[in-house]
């Protein structure tokens, strides 16, 4: 396991539950709405020492897994915002955790390189029948001799109900529990790097989901100075909410071991501060952690996670945009500047491509089509072609190795009736201004069978398809280090052609066949002259 080091500036001091050696525990909570802050320890409550800055703090005597809450001003109860188990949901009691009675097998893990990355996108919940951590594990050694080298997992820190896509998390420090809670997630990380697997972590930091009144109950989390797509956009000009994001993301890295952090939708976390926080984030994990990756999603063209924050990588939407048009001739929305092999092209030599994760689907892409619909046969066999022989960072999303026909759809289960009937209606709403659907043709994202219909089906798995992308990867691991030449981009006969080293890779977008090349295929010239 690689080695932690001491932050370059020394941070504020855990939030949270933190056990000791000596069997008690160190309480630590930002609460500066309040005036007095008391810990609920089973029928007991132990006054908090007001420290600095809106700071609590007590040592107490608490076992692993004892529950807890905070009282604030001698009434209001509630979780910890920076707690590490809800073993009851949002709405129950927090537990404390105590990481170091986990016994780790990794020690001889030395993580995944930048260089090395393929990337498996994966939701904990249809990734398998159970939907668990450990109903994961047995899957993992098939990913690796796929040819992946870290698996990524959408958010899993505890959210509403038992079913969603995790980006609605309260309590950000906790491990669902319908998944398997802190242990599970442990387990999962410790087999993924026993299999030779990185793990990189879903983390969303732009906003909470439902009941983010709890957070709002402590302090000042929240700003109406800007907005977000999807709830309150978060306050970083405070320095508690500064460290609940930080730590959060130390937390990962420290505590459960994984490689790297996927950060959601940084364009929505907002900060006027001279050192941006997900600049500051980057620096104390790579601090914590030397080689841990941070990996940020950004909007198009826009690459200060890169460029200015001294993040390792970033999502680049726009290859999978020129190819899909491409593909489908789907116009509407976000793909309506693409359209031409030129596109293609001009992503394929972008000059910072090794530093960008391309797919050919991810959730987002699919799941937020109305019927949660994926590219099927020699159309995602075309796109797969596109995205893993690029330079760029490959991201495979769950299923499409064997041609997976399940459809990734929207689902929620808030326990808020009037967040489901809104999130109900907004998402026919969403769709209703397109012609293929009248509203009553999109699933009820609340409805268990939406969430049902979207786990994978492995018993049509397509095995030769799995053997195409097991044969991609290999040729991509061959082409390390060779970056993309075009050749010729001809619009005209949708055809691209494109150096990499030694072999030229033909891309037909056509109907009709090219030279030796079939419609909608991609073929390698010149593979024989790759060494080895």
């Amino acid at each position: 396991m690689r080695p932690f080091r001491r932050h370059v500036a020394e941070p504020a001091a855990s939030l949270g539950a933190t056990p000791r050696a000596d069997g008690s525990t160190e309480f630590r909570v930002w609460a500066p709405n309040a005036s007095g802050v008391d810990v609920r320890l089973g029928d007991q409550r132990h006054p908090l020492s007001s420290v600095e800055d809106g700071y609590f703090a007590a040592v107490l005597a608490a076992l692993d897994g004892e529950r807890y809450s905070f009282v604030l001003d001698g009434h209001a109860s509630w979780p910890d915002p920076c707690s590490g188990a809800q073993p009851d949901g949002v709405r129950g009691d927090s537990a404390v955790i105590d990481h170091a009675a986990f016994e780790w097998t990794d020690a001889e893990w030395t993580g995944v390189t930048l260089e090395q990355l393929v990337l498996y996108e994966l939701h904990v919940g249809t990734f398998t029948e159970a939907g668990t951590f450990t109903a994961a594990i047995p899957y993992l050694a098939g990913l690796r001799d796929l040819g992946v080298t870290a698996v990524e997992l959408m958010p899993v820190a505890t959210f509403p109900g038992a079913r969603g896509w995790g980006y609605d998390g309260v309590y950000t420090y906790a491990p669902h529990p319908a998944y398997g809670g802190p242990r599970g997630l442990a387990a999962l990380v410790d087999a993924a790097h026993r299999e030779g697997l990185g793990v990189i972590l879903d983390v969303v930091y732009n906003h909470v989901g439902p009941g983010s009144e709890a957070l709002a109950a402590f302090g000042p989390y929240f700003t109406d100075r800007y907005e977000t797509f999807w709830g309150a956009a978060m306050d970083y000009s405070r320095a508690g909410v500064r460290e609940w994001a930080i730590q959060n993301a130390e937390h990962w890295v420290r505590d459960y071991h994984v490689d790297g952090l996927r950060l959601d939708a940084t364009h929505a976390v907002f900060d006027e501060s001279q050192s941006h926080v997900l600049a500051e984030l980057a620096a104390r994990v790579h601090s914590l952690r030397p080689g841990t990756l941070v990996i940020s999603e950004m909007a198009t063209n826009d690459e200060r996670p890169i460029r200015e924050w001294g993040h390792d990588a970033q999502w680049a939407d726009e290859l999978h945009h020129a190819v899909h048009v491409l593909l489908t001739g789907e116009h509407e929305g976000y793909y309506e500047p693409y359209g031409t092999v030129s596109h293609v092209a001009r992503e394929l030599e972008r000059p910072e491509a090794g530093r960008l994760v391309v797919c050919a689907q991810n959730h987002d892409q699919v799941g937020n089509r109305a019927l949660g619909d994926r590219l099927r046969g020699r159309a995602l066999r075309l796109a797969a072609f596109c995205c893993i022989l690029s330079p760029g960072i490959p991201l495979l999303f769950m299923g499409e190795e064997h041609d997976e026909a399940n459809p990734f759809l929207f689902f929620t289960d808030h326990i808020d009736p009037e967040i489901a009937r809104a999130t109900r209606e907004g998402r026919r709403r969403e769709f209703a201004k397109f012609a293929a659907f009248s509203g009553e043709d999109v699933p009820d994202p609340q409805a268990y069978e939406t969430f049902a219909r979207s786990k994978l089906d492995r018993s049509a798995a397509d095995l030769s398809h799995r053997r195409y992308y097991r044969m991609l990867l290999e040729l991509r691991r061959r082409l390390q280090g060779h970056s993309a030449k075009v050749v010729d981009a001809d619009d005209a006969r949708r055809v691209l052609r494109v150096e990499r080293g030694p072999v030229e890779l033909v891309m037909n977008f056509s109907e009709q066949p090219y030279e030796e090349v079939p419609p909608l295929m991609g073929v390698v010239r010149g593979v024989e002259r790759l060494a080895g």
